[in-house]
């Protein structure tokens, strides 16, 4: 790898070299910026950010949260956390849950990537398997489980889908 990072090198020199000054100058500034972006994305050791998404189950929920994706055993797998607060509006009343999941991912070796999930609120225990696009955008089935019954809100299981999208903020 170093290698070809040194002939790499070696033709960047000889693009840098060939016009007159201004352009020159600017070449060297994409360049080093094309440079610093693409080591900070093999740099990489998590992904932090915010996610949105939507899910129906019982009826239709906004999520939005944040996420930690940490990849294990050099980048073969890899495990998410997210804290979300569902949203939704059932039966003339607005409400707010806090939902915590996990996920597991088995490989990160394709674009497209199998999971599976399991999330938590104070009321529900939903697991779930989806795919996900280069875990940025995420679709997700599972089937809910009612834990607790809240007082004036309708049961919230049975079959649930979902579509995430999640916005690494460190990737770049």
């Amino acid at each position: 790898m170093y290698r070809e990072v040194a002939q790499l090198s070696i033709h960047f020199y000889l693009f840098l070299n060939v016009g007159n000054n201004k352009i020159t100058s600017m070449k060297k500034v994409l360049i080093i910026a094309c440079l610093v972006i693409s080591n900070g994305l093999y740099a990489q050791d998590f992904l932090i950010g915010p996610t949105v998404s939507y899910q129906s189950q019982a009826g239709n929920m906004l999520k939005i949260g944040g996420y930690y994706l940490q990849p294990l055993a050099g980048n073969a797998i890899g495990i998410k956390l997210e804290a979300n607060a569902q949203m939704a509006y059932f039966r003339e009343q607005f409400f707010v849950t806090p939902e915590g999941s996990l996920t597991f991912y088995p490989t990160f070796n394709n674009l497209i990537i199998p999971f599976a999930e399991a999330e938590i609120t104070p009321y529900t225990l939903t697991p779930k398997i989806g795919l996900s696009v280069a875990t940025i955008v995420e679709f997700g089935l599972g089937y809910g489980f009612d834990t607790k019954v809240k007082t004036d809100l309708k049961p919230i299981n049975g079959f649930t889908f979902s579509l995430g999208i999640n916005i690494p903020l460190n990737a770049f």
